[in-house]
C-alpha cells in the first residue's frame, strides 16, 4: 500500500476496470450494440466479446476485497487471531449498510410510484413480494433467491454479489479467532480455492450455481486473502511482480475475450482470480517508488474505482430510468452510443453526489455509534482504503 493519507491508485485503477466491465455489460443487455458504428468498424463479435463477460469484473472485485480485508486486518492488529470482532463488524456495517438502505428506499419508492421496471417480476413463474426481496437484500441471500426464482427485481439483482461478500465479512473474524494460526487460515483458503472450480463444474447449465452460489465465488475471495499474506511476507522487492504484470494482463485479456463465461467459468474464474492477485502484488511491489502523474484515461478509471461501491449499487437505477424513458425498441444505431454516454455520466454524477453528501457523513456517524473511540481507525489511510463492496453482477447473455 501507499503512505498514510493516500490511496493505492493502482488498486483503484483495477477497480475502475472491473466496474466498467460490469457497466458495459449491463448496458449491452438493455441496448444491444450490434447495430452501432463500433460493430461496423470492429465487427459485432469483437464488440460482443468485450461486453459479454462482465461477470469476470465481479471476480476481480472479489479478489480485491479479500486482499484489502486481509491486508488491512494484518496492518491494524499484530496477528489475525487478535482481531477485534466489534471493530471489524463496525467498520463493515458503517460502510455498507447506509448505502444499502438508501438503495432499498429508492427502489421501493420507484416501484410504488408505478415504474414497471423497478417492480418485482416472476421469471420462474413464482411471484416474490417486496417483503421477501428486501429481506433477502438485508440478510444476504439474494444470490439464493435469484438461483431459485430468477431475477425477481431488476435494480436489486446486483445484490447477489453483496450477499457473497457479506458472508465472507461475517465469517472472516470468526475464522481468524477459530484457527488462531495463519497457516491454518491459509490451508482453509486453499481448500476454498480448490473447491471453487469443482463446484462450478458440477453445476454447469445452472447459472445460479456456477455464477452466483457461495462456493462458486469464495475461491476468488480466498485468492485475494492469500495474496495479501504473501505481499506482507514476501522478502523480495524490486521488479519481481512488476515485470509479471504485463504478461498477466495479456493472459487475463485472452481469457476474457476468447470464451463466453458460460463456457469458460470452471477454470476461467480461477485464472482471472489468480491474474488479479498477481496485479495486486505488482501494485504493492514497490511502495516507496515515486508516484507518476496519471494520464487522463487512467485518472478516469481511478475515479470510477473510488466510486465503485456507489456505482455498483445505483447504476441500474440510472439504466432502468433510461430504459423507461428511451425504450430499447425505439433506440437504434448510433443513438445507443449517445444513451451509453449519458448512462455513464449520469451514473458517475449520481455516485459522486451520494458518496460525498450521504455515504461519507453517514459512515462517520455509524462508526462513532458502533466503535469505541479508542478503537477507531487511527489514520485517514485506514479509513480511505477500506474495501468497497463493489460486485454488481450481470447476467450472462
Amino acid at each position: 500500500m501507499t503512505d498514510a493519507g493516500t490511496r493505492n491508485r493502482k488498486i483503484d485503477f483495477l477497480r475502475g476496470i472491473s466496474i466498467l466491465l460490469v457497466l458495459f455489460h449491463h448496458f449491452n443487455i438493455a441496448y444491444r450494440l450490434n447495430d452501432t458504428v463500433l460493430s461496423r468498424v470492429f465487427g459485432w463479435e469483437a464488440v460482443r466479446a468485450v461486453v459479454r463477460n462482465g461477470n469476470y469484473g465481479v471476480t476481480m472485485f472479489f479478489v480485491i476485497s479479500g486482499y484489502l480485508i486481509t491486508a488491512n486486518a494484518t496492518r491494524r492488529w499484530p496477528k489475525l487471531c487478535h482481531i477485534d470482532v466489534r471493530v471489524f463488524y463496525g467498520l463493515r456495517i458503517a460502510r455498507i449498510i447506509p448505502c444499502l438502505l438508501l438503495l432499498l428506499l429508492v427502489v421501493n419508492a420507484l416501484a410504488i410510484s408505478g415504474i414497471a421496471i423497478f417492480q418485482n417480476h416472476s421469471p420462474e413463474g413464482v411471484p416474490a413480494s417486496f417483503w421477501l426481496v428486501n429481506l433477502a437484500s438485508l440478510t444476504f441471500w439474494m444470490n439464493l433467491l435469484i438461483g431459485t426464482r430468477g431475477w425477481t427485481n431488476y435494480a436489486l439483482g446486483v445484490l447477489w454479489s453483496l450477499s457473497v461478500e457479506e458472508v465472507f465479512y461475517l465469517s472472516f473474524p470468526l475464522l481468524c479467532l477459530a484457527f488462531r494460526r495463519e497457516a491454518r487460515l491459509v490451508a482453509f483458503w486453499l481448500v476454498c480455492i480448490v473447491v471453487g472450480p469443482i463446484y462450478r463444474l458440477l453445476h454447469q447449465g445452472d447459472e445460479g450455481g456456477y455464477l452466483y452460489a457461495y462456493f462458486a465465488c469464495f475461491d476468488a475471495i480466498a485468492t485475494g486473502c492469500c495474496a495479501a499474506l504473501l505481499a506482507r511476507r514476501a522478502s523480495w522487492r524490486g521488479r519481481t511482480w512488476s515485470v509479471s504484470k504485463w504478461p498477466t494482463a495479456v493472459a487475463m485479456t485472452f481469457v476474457y475475450l476468447f470464451w463466453p463465461i458460460r463456457e469458460s467459468n470452471v477454470f476461467g474464474v480461477t485464472a482471472m482470480a489468480f491474474g488479479t492477485a498477481v496485479l495486486l502484488l505488482a501494485a504493492n511491489d514497490r511502495p516507496d517508488a515515486p508516484t507518476r502523474r496519471s494520464t487522463f484515461a487512467a485518472a478516469v478509471l481511478e475515479g470510477f474505482g473510488r466510486l465503485s461501491y456507489e456505482l455498483y449499487l445505483f447504476h441500474l437505477i440510472v439504466l432502468g430510468l433510461l430504459r423507461t424513458i428511451f425504450s430499447p425498441l425505439s433506440v437504434t444505431g448510433d443513438e445507443k452510443l449517445a444513451v451509453l454516454v449519458g448512462y455513464l455520466l449520469l451514473s458517475a454524477c449520481l455516485s459522486v453526489s451520494i458518496a460525498r453528501l450521504y455515504a461519507a457523513p453517514s459512515t462517520r456517524i455509524v462508526r462513532q455509534w458502533l466503535i469505541p473511540r479508542r478503537s477507531r481507525p487511527e489514520s485517514e489511510y485506514y479509513e480511505r482504503n477500506q474495501p468497497d463492496v463493489e460486485h454488481p453482477q450481470p447476467r450472462t447473455e
